[in-house]
């Protein structure tokens, strides 16, 4: 780290230039922004900026680098009437989910990330007089780190800039119909507040004055990266509106994303979309992280689902192939249906030739012709789920796959080069009724932290079952934190393994560990 007494102006000078290009750096304001104890952080961070990289070319490369969010104030502040306009389907023990589970994440995500920052301080970091201070955004003692990247810490970094301040902060009391003397008092409160008021609601003294956004722990949602690119979502629903707002702030303004802005995709409205029928939502153009999927260099999956629209894949594939990004994009339309919500809800992947889905998705429901209600009424077009692949050579004929799961073979063997059979496990062993039960508590929603590493929740038991089926070890969480703490296990040779998290709590807010990453920087296999 830099020496905090500068002994060159020019030093300083050029740091606040590179950091924040938008602000006056001869106003009285840059000098209560770079005060000594701000410019030793950041200077820091931007000496880390020079080494940064964002690069994903698959779902399974050796993770490197994620953004995340640790659950806030906001989702202790859910409440039943509310709880489904802001798209949860309960309300949660907050303490419960951070110390019980959520936490559990940020450990096991540091020793394989970043162990410098927990490997031999475990017992000091869990103690009773640390008080969590370590896993708490914006607190002195807070990890920060370089690799497990914290939202809240990103805004707050932002929020010092006054300039980037005043414009966000009018955005956002814009879409919230707050009053003008609100927007002033905001725009007076210090970044790390300020912050924290944007995703909570909340002020200091407890008083809400907008909605929490408690979705933002499922980052996944806000964007995905495609290669070196970032594409933006657009979301759906109105309760994912603010965190858009915040998410695309930071990656267009923080010092960190500096390098890649012109690296930034977003979806545009479709052409005339003003002059379209209302709120349709056969008119919408909606796009959610949670419906692409990197599975090759050169291969994105677009899922057509309850939040990502016919208008919103045609967009985004317009974009990405004009960009030169990819030269393929595959739309599996599924079921729009609150159970799937997205793509990454109904299958994930494991390994370059193995994947978990939900039977019912892998194969669209097969129709027995003896029988008379075939003739009697009109299958359920909204039950079947279709693969269509569009290249940038040539868009204009598409290629059908017949089913998913003939999709997936050929990601394994064709674009990933496996060498092996493709292996698919099925959600809750795919047995009656466990197989509809564990998909709705993420069974097919896992993390890949390395090839055949994966996080999962631990109450889909016929889903473990499954994975021990097809030659995965299957491990708790804590003993494996203990293991990786003592050198019992080492997470470079770690391998085929099903780590199982906590879940009470978490799995209440519908998401699952690929919902609650957003990896900016994965290694190539």
């Amino acid at each position: 780290m830099a020496s905090k007494h500068l002994t060159s102006d020019t030093r300083l000078t050029e740091y606040k230039r590179m950091s924040y290009p938008n602000s006056n750096l001869s106003s009285p304001f840059s000098y209560l922004i770079f005060s000594d104890s701000f410019v030793t952080t950041n200077l820091f961070m931007s000496e880390q900026n020079l080494n940064f990289k964002v690069n994903v070319n698959t779902e399974i490369g050796r993770l490197r680098k994620l953004l995340i969010h640790s659950p806030d104030s906001g989702l202790g502040k859910v409440v039943p009437s509310k709880a489904q306009d802001w798209l949860f389907e309960d309300i949660v023990h907050l303490d419960t989910i951070r110390k019980g589970e959520y936490d559990y994440y940020i450990k096991l995500l540091m020793y394989f990330l970043d162990p410098n920052k927990i490997k031999g301080k475990l017992a000091e970091i869990d103690s009773e007089e640390a008080n969590r201070n370590f896993y708490k955004p914006n607190h002195p003692e807070f990890h920060n780190s370089t690799a497990v990247i914290e939202i809240q810490n990103l805004l707050s970094e932002m929020l010092e800039d006054e300039s980037i301040r005043k414009k966000l902060v009018a955005a956002v009391c814009a879409i919230e119909g707050c009053t003008y003397k609100v927007q002033i008092e905001l725009t007076q409160t210090p970044a790390k507040e300020l912050a924290e008021i944007f995703i909570s609601g909340t002020l200091a003294n407890d008083t809400m004055i907008f909605a929490p956004i408690p979705n933002l722990i499922f980052t996944r949602d806000v964007g995905t990266t495609i290669n070196n690119h970032i594409l933006l979502n657009k979301p759906a629903k109105k309760a994912r509106v603010r965190e858009t707002l915040l998410m695309r702030y930071i990656f267009f303004n923080h010092p960190l994303f500096e390098g890649y802005r012109n690296n930034i995709l977003e979806i545009p409205d479709v052409t005339m979309h003003f002059l379209r029928p209302g709120d349709e939502p056969a008119f919408s153009t909606t796009l959610e992280g949670g419906d692409v999927m990197m599975v090759s260099p050169n291969h994105v999956l677009i899922g057509c689902s309850e939040r990502t629209s016919e208008h919103g894949a045609n967009e985004a594939i317009k974009l990405l192939f004009d960009q030169n990004v990819v030269e393929k994009v595959t739309v599996v339309k599924i079921p729009n249906k609150r159970d799937y919500m997205h793509l990454d809800t109904v299958f994930t992947q494991v390994k370059r030739n193995t994947w978990v889905i939900l039977n019912s998705i892998a194969h669209s429901p097969k129709y027995n012709p003896y029988e008379p209600i075939n003739f009697l009424k009109e299958p359920e077009k909204l039950e079947a789920t279709t693969a269509i692949q569009f290249t940038k050579a040539n868009p204009q004929e598409p290629k059908h796959f017949e089913h998913v799961e003939a999709l997936l073979n050929d990601i394994s063997q064709n674009d990933l080069k496996s060498t092996e059979p493709t292996k698919i496990i099925y959600s809750g062993n795919n047995t009656f009724p466990y197989d509809s039960r564990e998909q709705w508590t993420d069974s097919c929603n896992l993390l890949a932290i390395k090839e055949g590493v994966v996080l999962g929740y631990d109450r889909n038991d016929k889903t473990v079952e499954a994975f021990k089926a097809a030659g995965f070890d299957v491990v708790d969480v804590k003993d494996l934190i203990q293991d990786l703490e003592s050198g019992k296990v080492n997470a470079e040779t770690i391998s085929d393994t099903l780590i199982l998290m906590p879940s009470a709590e978490l799995s209440r807010a519908r998401g699952g560990f690929h919902c609650m990453s957003l990896p900016i920087l994965r290694d190539d296999i």
